[in-house]
């Protein structure tokens, strides 16, 4: 069976040694079994070596040395996530995502589609900004966990990514509240009555069920006070216009 992750390798290549994880040991482990220094299975172990050890760049170079010069090998397709996945360890997270995308557009059956999917929507979430900042990443990042969730539900990484769409969706309400408040603190109610609800009804159970049904309260409190004030200055204005025109 072909070896899924990186890790993976690296486990079997462990218990076939009885070494612990270094460069050395693994290097050696397939020097003895060999001769020639750049085959496939010498790369890769070049690749996941400097990986385990966080030479990202030189991971990728043997990655890439190997997905060259053997195309139509079976570890030039882990070669592949290997590289994107040098990029997301080196916080690369657009050329990790672009190798990521690549994968599943090149490999769309391959068993570690979901794995792909998965990980690009990590590059998102991983680019998520403040509250108080734009969320287009928090937005991206869960259309590829749901994307996942959808297509894969049986996978393991459904289950991550079900996790992790429950973070988008507490970062996206919190983000929503937060403007919600701000425009409650400029007395602008109706506005701050449209984000609380659509918090409601878009983001429950994230947490802010209590906090935003106060404060939908107490905003629709206000905006009624307000009209009531406001019917009442316009009946005492056109009780002033009349008074001025009878005797």
């Amino acid at each position: 069976m072909r070896v899924k992750t990186l890790s993976i390798l690296v486990a079997v290549i462990l218990l076939l040694s009885g070494c612990s994880i270094t460069k050395s040991s693994i290097m050696s482990f397939f020097a003895k079994r060999t001769p020639v220094v750049n085959t496939p299975e010498a790369l890769y172990a070049r690749g996941a070596a400097e990986y385990q050890d966080g030479s990202y760049k030189r991971a990728r170079e043997a990655f890439t040395r190997l997905k060259e010069e053997y195309p139509l090998h079976e570890l030039a397709i882990l070669a592949e996530l290997g590289i994107a996945d040098s990029y997301f360890s080196k916080k690369d997270y657009s050329e990790a995502e672009n190798a990521y995308r690549d994968f599943v557009e090149l490999h769309p059956t391959d068993e570690n589609v979901p794995y792909a999917i998965y990980q690009t929507g990590m590059c998102h979430f991983q680019q998520i900004d403040d509250i108080d900042r734009d969320q287009t990443q928090t937005v991206w990042a869960r259309r590829e966990f749901q994307k996942l969730t959808a297509r894969y539900p049986q996978s393991k990484f459904a289950l991550l990514a079900e996790k992790m769409i429950r973070e988008c969706n507490i970062k996206l309400a919190e983000h929503e509240f937060y403007v919600g408040n701000f425009y409650f603190k400029l007395k602008k109610y109706q506005a701050a009555l449209t984000r609380f609800e659509g918090i409601k009804r878009g983001y429950p159970g994230v947490g802010l069920d209590l906090k935003v049904d106060a404060y939908i309260a107490e905003t629709t409190r206000l905006i009624q006070e307000e009209e009531k004030a406001k019917q009442l200055k316009e009946e005492k204005d056109q009780k002033g216009f009349f008074r001025r025109f009878l005797p």
